[in-house]
């Protein structure tokens, strides 16, 4: 953690709870750390900044991680909050933005359980409106308590989406593969001959027209459409490869959640195994070295590691090593109508749980120019600034005359961390002249704003027949 002159670093709850969760007073932790008693004290009440003297000191005697201090939970804290309490049914209480930053900053995990308690809520109301049927009610009139999909994305963010065991796995078997970008399909075929007696056959897309792989367990035959290209091929095979040979790992790693739904519980395992495989093919320390050498050009990393754009972008936000860490990504991937099908952040940046994401960030753009980088720096409401990086990739297995398959993928950082990356040439990182976006058009609450296509919930309505401004939706400021 750097600390600047720019921005003040202000960590007063998160060391009040270091402080009792290690059982210290004020005086004891002031005396072990070098420091006055009056100063932290200051410090805890959020009267003065952290020096980053203080914030060494802290890591030294009680060996922590400076990044726990970064503001990532409070941050996602703030955010759930946040948009939670946008719901129109606290309208009338009233609770001051400062309020919720005092509540995210002290309580985070409290703040957690209250949005796991909206999440339940939301969930329920939705199945009575009858939004899916996928979530109405079972046999029984038992009703689903939480989305599987999202149980599984709150699984994978509150570990950074990093899963230590999976990694070092990884590294050690591709070392005894020798795996290599030219012959990889061949290697991991042959080990799936070799030590599982599977025999991997290609199939013409006339027998498997509405499948990409299958596992034949009876006949020990896994099956891969001609549809897929090279990278694809072999990431399907080093996934079963991970099903196979770690799946006591994966299933372990699995059960360390308390699982509200079986859909949730099989849907993680399957996560766990495509991290494996891109861990497998992008292993972590020659991967992050190559990247950093590379500053991070995803094409490039692509052609050194045999691996397809959509991949190198997962694999960039899992490289949360402690003391080997790369840039903290967050990851997006969305359809034509805006629809989000993956999010990932590695970082404080925090998605919107229960909508879609803001149009004038370029992600949406680059439908208009497929296959082409397209580069911007983004702000949110609370002014925190990041780069981002967008680009269309195709969805495996189209035929002609099937719809279009084009997917965008969002890749992006805090704009501290622009410098280390290739595509931050040419953009003025001092003056930052940013884009500034919002969490959806129901949570943002920026006047004037042309491409907006709803009201905030936070704000009543300004309704005025003689008058129309740029925005179809004038509210009130407060």
């Amino acid at each position: 953690m750097v600390e600047t002159a720019t921005k003040k670093i202000f960590a007063g709850p998160r060391i009040r709870r270091l402080r009792r969760e290690l059982g210290l007073s004020q005086s004891q932790m002031a005396s072990e750390l070098g420091f006055s008693t009056s100063y932290l004290n200051l410090v805890e009440r959020n009267q003065r900044p952290v020096s980053a003297q203080f914030l060494l000191r802290l890591a030294e005697v009680y060996d922590i991680e400076l990044t726990s201090f970064a503001g990532t939970d409070e941050a996602r804290a703030f955010a759930d909050l946040s948009e939670v309490l946008a719901d129109p049914m606290f309208k009338g209480i009233g609770l001051a933005r400062s309020e919720m930053q005092d509540m995210a900053d002290a309580a985070p995990k409290a703040v957690e359980a209250f949005t796991l308690l909206y999440k339940s809520f939301e969930q329920a109301r939705q199945n009575a409106k009858e939004i899916s049927s996928q979530f109405a009610e079972r046999e029984g009139g038992e009703v689903e308590a939480t989305f599987p999909v999202d149980e599984v994305r709150d699984y994978i963010h509150d570990r950074k989406n990093y899963f230590p065991e999976l990694d070092e796995a990884a590294e050690v078997l591709h070392d005894d593969l020798a795996l290599n970008r030219e012959d990889a399909f061949m290697v991991l075929s042959g080990r799936l001959d070799e030590e599982h007696g599977i025999r991997v056959r290609v199939m013409p897309h006339e027998v498997m027209p509405e499948t990409l792989r299958h596992f034949d367990l009876h006949r020990r035959q896994l099956l891969i459409s001609e549809m897929l290209d090279a990278p694809a091929r072999v990431f399907q095979l080093a996934f079963q490869l991970g099903m196979l040979e770690f799946r006591p790992m994966i299933q372990r790693l699995g059960d360390m959640h308390n699982w509200q739904t079986e859909e949730g519980r099989r849907l993680v395992r399957i996560s766990l195994a495509n991290y494996f495989a891109g861990a497998l093919l992008m292993p972590y320390g020659r991967f992050l070295t190559t990247a950093k050498a590379l500053k991070y050009d995803i094409e490039h990393l692509g052609r050194r590691f045999g691996t397809s754009f959509e991949q190198v972008c997962h694999r960039l936000t899992t490289l949360q090593r402690p003391g080997e860490r790369g840039v903290p990504f967050f990851f997006i991937r969305v359809d034509k109508a805006g629809n989000v099908s993956k999010r990932f952040s590695a970082g404080r940046f925090h998605f919107s749980r229960f909508g879609g994401t803001c149009p004038l960030w370029n992600v949406h753009d680059t439908f208009a120019n497929s296959g082409r980088i397209a580069t911007q720096i983004i702000q949110m409401p609370d002014e925190t600034t990041y780069f981002s990086i967008a680009r269309t990739v195709r969805r495996v297995g189209a035929v002609y005359g099937q719809p279009d398959q084009q997917l965008a993928i969002g890749l992006g950082c805090d704009i501290a961390h622009a410098r280390d990356l290739i595509y931050s040439k040419g953009h003025d990182l001092e003056t930052l002249d940013a884009t500034p976006v919002g969490p959806n058009c129901r949570l943002c609450e920026r006047p004037a704003c042309p491409q907006r296509a709803n009201p905030p919930l936070t704000r009543n309505l300004v309704l005025d027949e003689r008058s129309r401004g740029i925005s179809a939706y004038r509210f009130t400021q407060e």
